[in-house]
């Protein structure tokens, strides 16, 4: 009768505090679901997840010329992912992904199992969690209290995921939230960063190496640690055959493929097709009303002044507002810009200038100045007039403005312009590492010709081609935009054009050799002379 007694007592005891428990686990996650144990995205943020993406530059012919970024991610959907990467995440984070909702019970028992025996076979975060991790970071140094409570938020944010999205939207969502490190965020930056490739062209391979990379994007990677990638990547190979992605064959040939980085180049301001030409853009994309007390000269404020009115782009940000009033900003937003630029012609049209100077103009300037006294500089301007010039230049130095700010005096930074320092320069040849002191490398600097072409089609005057310089990483000055120089004899063609148009002349016409006079707007006179002032006989 007593042990009868003893079991109902117990037995009611257990199930009391079976009761409570449950009671408790339930009003916890209620209570992190409405926000009352910290923040909780709400339902208009987890249908609206807020991610910086970079705007692209589209030329007419649909090719990517560049971008602007604070994080180089761009969006891709789940049509665009190869199904070499969706197996090869699968099979590597979240076996069983198409089954469970957003937590997968059992990999939590198994991590708690693990925690209690000590045999660690893995982590639980499902991919769905994982994206909630990612769409709302953890804060840093968090003590284990709160460690444990972001998690518990994390599963009732993957839950509220698999609510509102499919299975689908999920991957594609992971795929561009996660860092694959070397400046690419989401697998869209990350394919054209390692392969040049779009994600949905990526082999199993390629796919897998990608994958394997999220675990830890610096120590995996395949440019700075070429044998930790390669073993990553038979891990998430093997993974692919443990889960019937892949067969034995199929593993053994794949996991002994070299690695092939030849496409590999990081997405920056400077790299890419018409550097100079997106750098105009975001000119006057962010360009304000021009206002004639800023401008010295009478001719650029004129000039802005047009472009404001008739240029829907010239100061586009500051003309649009977002619908809440706020600015749009290119480095976050999203934005796609699509120019006249034709990708092929300025594929050519930067081949062209950089092959003439490098093979026929540059060759002959150095050998004509070669063991010359003051080169490349004319000995005739005189010491004054040259070290001017040289002046001028390094006071429009970063070096210069650093020192200056730092306090030093003129004759401080002079000594310091002086001093030999290591430093990488350009060359025709690819930038080379040397050692020579800042007032050298302008000398250095000077000896390079420097040019610019634009080329635009008459029918339309759509711009198909610009070149602002020889190399934007280390000459940013726009020969397009920002040099002036007179079009001299090139004009000619134009004006004789017009001439023999109207009929006053024909090709084989003669003219005095007479100085002219021509009124300008301003009333002014202008009277062009000859260089040699040669002013006998007929043209």
């Amino acid at each position: 009768m007593t042990k009868t007694k003893d079991f109902s007592y117990w037995k009611k005891r257990f199930w009391i505090s079976y009761c409570v428990v449950l009671i408790f686990i339930a009003l916890l996650f209620t209570a992190i679901s409405y926000g009352l144990l910290g923040f909780m995205p709400s339902f208009e943020e987890l249908e609206n997840p807020k991610s910086n993406l970079a705007s692209e530059v589209i030329s007419s012919d649909q090719e990517l010329l560049g971008k602007y970024y604070i994080e180089n991610r761009s969006n891709s959907h789940y049509s665009d992912l190869s199904p070499n990467l969706l197996n090869a995440l699968i099979a590597t984070e979240d076996s069983r992904f198409y089954s469970h909702s957003g937590v997968d019970t059992k990999a939590v028992f198994r991590v708690f199992w693990g925690l209690i025996t000590g045999d660690n076979k893995g982590g639980g975060s499902t991919i769905t969690q994982q994206l909630a991790k990612n769409l709302f970071p953890r804060k840093p140094d968090r003590t284990f209290f709160e460690t444990v409570f972001i998690k518990l938020k994390e599963w009732v944010v993957a839950t509220k995921l698999e609510r509102n999205y499919t299975k689908k939207e999920i991957l594609a969502m992971y795929f561009n939230t996660v860092d694959f490190g070397s400046l690419s965020f989401g697998v869209k930056s990350a394919a054209k960063t390692y392969f040049n490739k779009s994600p949905d062209s990526l082999n199993v391979e390629e796919a897998a190496l990608l994958v394997g990379i999220l675990k830890a994007p610096s120590w995996y990677n395949p440019v700075r640690n070429p044998e930790r990638a390669i073993k990553r990547r038979e891990v998430v190979l093997h993974q692919m055959m443990k889960h019937d992605f892949l067969t034995q064959e199929q593993y053994d040939s794949l996991r002994v493929i070299p690695l092939d980085m030849r496409h590999y180049q990081l997405e920056d301001h400077t790299s890419g097709l018409a550097t100079y030409f997106r750098e105009y853009l975001r000119k006057i994309l962010y360009a304000s009303k021009p206002d004639k007390d800023d401008y010295e000269d009478a001719q650029d404020y004129h000039y802005d002044s047009i472009q404001w009115a008739t240029n829907p782009l010239f100061g586009w940000i500051n003309k649009n507002p977002k619908p809440d009033g706020s600015k749009y900003d290119i480095y976050k937003d999203g934005l796609k810009f699509y120019s006249t630029i034709n990708s092929k012609m300025q594929q050519y049209a930067e081949e062209a200038v950089s092959e003439h100077l490098k093979n026929e103009l540059q060759p002959a300037f150095f050998k004509h100045w070669k063991g010359v006294k003051d080169a490349p500089f004319d000995s005739r301007l005189g010491k004054p007039v040259i070290d001017k010039i040289m002046t001028d230049a390094m006071h429009r130095t970063d070096r210069y403005r650093l020192l200056k700010k730092a306090g030093l005096s003129n004759d401080e930074i002079r000594e310091n312009f002086n001093k030999p320092t290591p430093m990488r320069v350009f060359t025709w040849r690819g930038n080379r590492d040397t050692i020579m002191s800042p007032w050298d490398s302008i000398r250095y600097y000077k000896y390079f010709l420097q040019s610019g072409l634009m080329s635009m089609e008459p029918q339309t005057g759509f711009v198909r081609a610009y070149v602002g310089g020889i190399d934007y990483t280390n000459f940013q000055y726009d020969h397009v935009m920002q040099g002036r120089r007179q079009v001299g004899s090139t004009f000619k063609p134009f004006v004789y054009t017009v001439a023999m148009q109207e009929g006053e002349y024909s090709p084989c016409s003669k003219v005095p050799n007479v100085q002219q006079s021509v009124e300008l707007y301003d009333g002014s006179t202008w009277a062009p002379q000859n260089s040699d002032h040669d002013r006998e006989g007929e043209w």
